[in-house]
């Protein structure tokens, strides 16, 4: 990015603007093409799970409005954007309104390090996977601060529960990412997918080299959890908690709660397919493997990941809380540290 604001400056007519503006400016033009990224994904995700879901129930979906129902998630949207805001009387209404805005600004900064192809990344950071798992931890304040500004027990009880979910679940997702950062010796998303590739031989290697394939199902199972996907959306379960931590948002400060979301899919399928499923690399060594089809060929990765985090949902019955927790301590957490102790000792070997 820094190269083509240089060579913006030097060669066209923004070279009368200083460089400190043409930044600010780039920044904000990239801020805003990520945020209708993210509204677009959020549009597609809710029409593609409701179709997802009709089709493992046998039933059609969404059909009225538009082709097929395909403007029915458009429809939601502006109902969402129109209904009345109400706020509890009892309710702390500066933090009621910061909180759902804190949770989807997480999702958003985590962009900037993801590299879209060999010459596409808004930021290319040598910590850039340090900097993605941090930026992404900030949902949960968020969410506990949603829960505590509502002043409502249950949605306070949902926030805890999604603290202790996060947080119990970013310790084996961590380090389920430190097993390729061993391998590669190297914190940068770049350096990571540039040692994945080399063709369909290059990623089995890598892929089921088996710390790598160990690895790859507990950051997926971890990020299932962190994104309070089904079986792991206790702190917002309609049974016992009546919504959980947004139990008092409506309208629009619900629907960014549920953009939020969908966001933070997308944000851990990249990460997922960057990490260990070759990034922008084609599966054909030199085969569609340069400029936009590395855009391709990540996003149709990432598309794959979401998929499947929508089949779970309608295939798994809901945990319960003491279930989770084992899961995570005593499962995920021993064989993550089982797996990092594993590399450590074949990098020797």
């Amino acid at each position: 990015m820094r190269e083509l604001i240089d060579t913006l400056h030097a060669q066209t007519f923004l070279g009368a603007l200083s460089p400190t503006l043409l930044t600010l400016i780039f920044m904000v033009l990239g801020g805003l093409v990520i945020a209708l990224v993210l509204a677009l994904n959020a549009l597609v995700a809710v029409y593609a799970e409701r179709k997802v879901s009709a089709w493992m129930q046998d039933r059609v979906g969404p059909m009225e409005v538009g082709p097929r129902g395909v403007l029915q998630t458009l429809a939601d949207t502006v109902k969402l954007l129109i209904k009345e805001d109400i706020i509890p009387a009892a309710a702390n209404q500066r933090l009621h309104w910061f909180a759902p805005f804190l949770v989807f600004i997480a999702p958003c900064a985590a962009f900037a390090a993801l590299p879209y192809a060999r010459n596409f990344v808004f930021a290319n950071f040598n910590i850039g996977v340090f900097y993605v798992v941090s930026i992404t931890s900030l949902s949960v304040i968020g969410i506990m601060l949603a829960g505590w500004a509502s002043n409502n027990k249950w949605a306070l009880l949902g926030g805890m529960r999604a603290a202790a979910q996060i947080v119990s679940y970013e310790i084996p997702a961590g380090l389920a990412i430190l097993v390729v950062v061993m391998q590669v010796g190297s914190l940068n998303f770049t350096d990571i997918c540039v040692a994945q590739e080399g063709g369909i031989h290059r990623w089995l290697i890598w892929r089921y080299f088996p710390f790598n394939f160990i690895a790859f199902g507990i950051f997926y199972i971890a990020t299932l959890a962190e994104c309070n996907r089904t079986p792991f959306d206790l702190p917002e379960a309609e049974s016992e908690l009546v919504g959980g931590f947004h139990t008092e948002y409506s309208g629009f400060k619900w629907a960014i709660f549920m953009l939020s979301e969908y966001a933070e899919m997308l944000v851990v399928a990249l990460v997922g397919a960057s990490l260990f499923l070759g990034g922008w690399s084609s599966p054909i060594p030199g085969f569609l493997n340069t400029g936009a089809w590395g855009v391709f060929w990540l996003v149709l990765k990432g598309v794959f990941l979401i998929f499947t985090h929508m089949w779970l949902r309608w295939t798994l019955p809901r945990f319960r809380v003491d279930q989770l927790m084992h899961l995570s301590w005593k499962v995920l957490t021993p064989f993550s540290f089982a797996c990092l102790l594993g590399v450590g000792v074949w990098i020797l070997i």
